[in-house]
């Protein structure tokens, strides 16, 4: 089977009609749920970017965006990673204020990821952005922040689950908020995604704190780019996906940076080149809103919810021969 994972006996509580359905109404109900809990507007947003802006995540700093050039202007555009940046200049541009936000659906292409039982090159997500004041800028006000997506987030399995009774409501509500240095010295010698595994099914909800700054053991739990999170107060959104057997991220969030966080995460992750990106300088000049916000994904959250075993049963995208073949073995019915 190669990098598929086919659990013993798994078999879709859905029929391929039914599963459609539920698809949209699962992505309804949890959208309104969402907008209420965090005080959110729909906006409309950008599917590419002009790189000169500096507006595209670069995610790790490594991953190749797909580019294409614009007949009538003669340049080149970047599909977007996702729109961590872009959204913070739209609050500022569309004048939200302390306590409201936006809400997008973001579509991209990341043709550099490896692809597996959760991961696909079509990235789709609920991005969302909402305006903070400095008092906000703390754990306490991120804990609720997070405690307010979950809630939405069980709500809408409880809700599914009385429309399709065959799907058994399994999240749990109670999340736990761990750093990724408690965890790394609770399981010194595990890998990364090992210790969120380990976290998930002993937890079953966690809340993984501080990622993208250097460990105890001189490396990072997991990569973030220095200019929209600030690595003390973000984290990843894991809950313990029982069909897989494994922890699934639902959500990568956090208080993004103000100008001396960025100035100081700039310096550490060697990326001073970007102080003169558009961008950029707005937010070391402090004119930008100090913001939070994350991505919520639309498909993993789809593939939880129904309790399927491959991403590729909840969305449409291209796969190698190899998890072709298998999915086709294992009768997992890839859309």
């Amino acid at each position: 089977m190669g990098k598929i994972i086919v659990p013993e006996g798994y078999k879709s509580l859905l029929s391929l009609y039914e599963t459609q359905t539920a698809i949209g109404k699962m992505k309804r109900i949890f959208e309104d749920k969402l907008a209420q809990s965090l005080s959110l507007k729909r906006v409309s947003a950008p599917l590419f970017v002009e790189p000169h802006t500096g507006l595209n995540d670069d995610l790790n700093g490594i991953e190749r965006a797909v580019a294409f050039d614009v007949k009538e202007t003669g340049q080149s555009v970047e599909i977007v990673h996702s729109l961590a940046k872009w959204k913070r200049l739209a609050l500022s541009k569309y004048d939200f204020h302390v306590g409201n936000g936006l809400y997008t659906d973001m579509n991209a292409i990341r043709r550099d990821d490896e692809m597996d039982n959760l991961h696909s090159i079509y990235v789709d997500q609920w991005d969302w952005e909402k305006v903070i004041d400095t008092s906000m800028r703390n754990e306490n006000f991120l804990r609720e922040t997070v405690s307010a997506i979950v809630a939405a987030i069980c709500d809408t399995e409880a809700e599914i689950a009385k429309i399709y009774p065959v799907l058994t409501p399994q999240l749990k509500r109670e999340v736990k908020f761990i750093t990724t240095q408690e965890l790394e010295d609770m399981y010194p010698n595990k890998t990364a995604k090992e210790r969120e595994n380990a976290a998930a099914e002993k937890y079953g909800t966690v809340f993984l704190m501080q990622i993208g700054g250097a460990l105890k053991s001189g490396k990072p739990h997991d990569g973030r780019a220095p200019d929209y999170d600030d690595w003390s107060l973000n984290g990843d959104i894991l809950f313990y996906n029982h069909v897989l057997k494994s922890a699934i991220e639902i959500s990568s969030m956090g208080i993004r940076v103000d100008a001396a966080t960025l100035d100081r995460q700039l310096n550490l992750a060697n990326c001073n080149e970007r102080r003169n990106l558009p961008f950029h300088k707005q937010l070391l000049n402090s004119e930008l809103p100090l913001t939070i916000g994350g991505g919520i994904g639309q498909s993993r959250l789809s593939l939880l919810l129904l309790q399927k075993a491959h991403i590729g049963e909840v969305q449409v995208s291209v796969w190698d021969t190899d998890t072709t073949a298998g999915c086709k073995q294992a009768d997992i019915s890839l859309l």
